[in-house]
């Protein structure tokens, strides 16, 4: 049996029938990331040095404390990682990911995600390698789109 080790840089690209702001914004409003982060509430300002936080649907746990490295709105931001909702994986040191937004005069944006500083995160890694971030930016695409989530539950 071979045992594939997931990079310690991740890269995910999607194109997206939105602006840069409705994307920015679908990063940092509550009710919007709920519709395609598995329920969590986002809190954040997104402002450098600020926090960007992530709360369960009922507010009852943190699910990620992190903090705003660099922000350039509707254009960049860059936050710490650390999935708290994991015992094994809140155990590991924090990792980075940094949202890119460009867009076309069509109104559609490429969002480029870079998941990086996972050396020292194996299990950090491999769990957002395999599904998790395409499935968040498939339900992130969606909701932008359609206004309706991906999955429901």
């Amino acid at each position: 049996m071979t045992t594939t080790t997931p990079p310690a840089t991740q890269t995910y690209h999607v194109f997206i029938r939105a602006t840069p702001q409705q994307v920015w914004d679908a990063i940092t409003t509550p009710t919007l990331s709920a519709g395609y982060l598995f329920g969590a509430l986002v809190e954040t300002t997104g402002e450098v040095g600020t926090p960007f936080r992530y709360h369960s649907p009922d507010r009852c746990a943190l699910w990620g404390d992190e903090t705003v490295l660099d922000a350039d709105a509707p254009h960049r931001l860059v936050v710490t990682y650390r999935a708290l909702y994991n015992p094994d994986l809140a155990n590991e040191p924090p990792s980075r990911v940094t949202w890119q937004i460009t867009s076309d005069e069509n109104h559609v944006s490429l969002l480029t995600v870079v998941h990086d500083h996972l050396d020292n995160s194996p299990d950090t890694a491999a769990r957002v390698a395999n599904t998790g971030w395409m499935r968040v930016l498939s339900g992130f695409k969606t909701l932008l789109e359609t206004g309706t989530p991906l999955s429901v539950g």
